[in-house]
């Protein structure tokens, strides 16, 4: 490993096999992939790369197989997009997307034909007709900041898109969806986090995107607490993937690391079907044994909700495991015998 080529962050297939990250022997095979996928991993992973790393952020030369079902939009953005930038699919809630630019990129991003180093940044123009969109919906409540990572904007025009949103009379909520605490902990500056006073009394959450204990460093943990001493509410979101955290341990220790570290496990997701990441799927029905194989081993706080984006824009539903036998009856998640016959509810 080249210690040297790990003080930026590694944006190409030469640089990984530079730093030791991947064999010089797969690079012409990942040309293509480099090709049509962004690439990026920061200081912080690259210095401590592992298995579970490596899976979710070295490129592959099976994301250039495309399954049945996969789609460029899966989540239907582009229908509930009424101007650029901004994704407003349910009444009291949308998406304003300033920049596609990530500290990392993910190689199971549902929007990975999209996100990249150069693209998405919006405008002025753009930013203001986002901006009268918005204000303009009486019934919004809450504005989600998203992309790509907000957190890889610059503090100045971060405060500024938030000084804008809380100035919004019906906006209630504000949130941001970001990877950058544990994969680039240094951006959370000082700087940084006062500009995230920009939402002045406007309820302010920060979703973290974290999907294996592995991810938590000294570093991470240090940004983390700096967004929760300012008062931040921390969600831990996740995304179930094959390799990486498909199993009960590996996802009690990440949802008790995150509990840990002041944040409370929001959603884990169900894969969604982007090209390319048949790879990391894991069939709904494993997903309802890991949560029914969870319950009464983690603290009820640590419970994310299980979740599925509808393919087409519909928006999300629950994926909740049942308790509930054939017969009436209540499952022992332990294993054990009926713990609730049916009929003995009272009346």
């Amino acid at each position: 490993m080249n210690d040297q080529v790990f003080g930026k962050t590694l944006r190409s297939v030469r640089e990984l096999v530079d730093g030791g990250l991947i064999e010089a022997s797969a690079e012409a095979g990942l040309a293509a992939v480099e090709a049509r996928y962004a690439i990026a991993i920061t200081p912080e992973f690259a210095a401590r790369m592992s298995p579970v790393l490596a899976r979710q952020f070295l490129p592959s030369v099976d994301e250039l197989t495309v399954a049945a079902g996969e789609v460029g939009d899966p989540t239907g953005d582009a229908a509930h997009s009424p101007v650029v930038g901004v994704v407003h699919r349910y009444p009291d809630r949308a998406l304003l997307k300033p920049l596609l630019i990530c500290p990392v990129y993910c190689r199971f991003c549902f929007r990975r034909e999209h996100v990249g180093p150069d693209g998405g940044v919006l405008g002025e123009a753009e930013l203001e007709a986002a901006f009268g969109y918005l204000a303009g919906q009486s019934g919004l409540r809450e504005v989600i900041l998203t992309g790509g990572d907000p957190l890889m904007l610059s503090p100045r025009r971060l405060a500024a898109i938030l000084g804008r949103l809380a100035a919004m009379k019906q906006i209630e909520i504000l949130r941001i969806h970001t990877r950058v605490p544990l994969a680039d902990p240094g951006r959370v500056s000082v700087e940084l986090v006062e500009a995230l006073g920009a939402a002045g009394d406007k309820a302010l959450w920060v979703g973290v995107h974290i999907n294996h204990a592995e991810e938590f460093s000294e570093a991470g943990a240090a940004a983390l607490a700096r967004l929760s001493r300012a008062g931040m509410a921390l969600l831990g979101q996740t995304v179930l993937l094959r390799g990486v955290n498909d199993s009960v341990e590996a996802l009690g220790e990440l949802f008790r690391a995150m509990l840990r570290h002041r944040i409370k496990p929001y959603y884990l997701h169900q894969m969604d079907a982007a090209p390319g990441t048949a790879q990391f799927y894991v069939p709904i029905e494993e997903g309802l044994a890991l949560m029914r194989g969870l319950r009464g081993r983690i603290s009820g706080m640590g419970l994310p909700t299980y979740i599925l984006d509808i393919e087409g824009g519909y928006g999300k539903i629950p994926l909740g495991p049942g308790y509930l036998d054939g017969q009436g009856g209540m499952q022992d998640p332990f294993g054990g015998q009926h713990v609730l016959a049916e009929g003995s509810f009272g009346g």
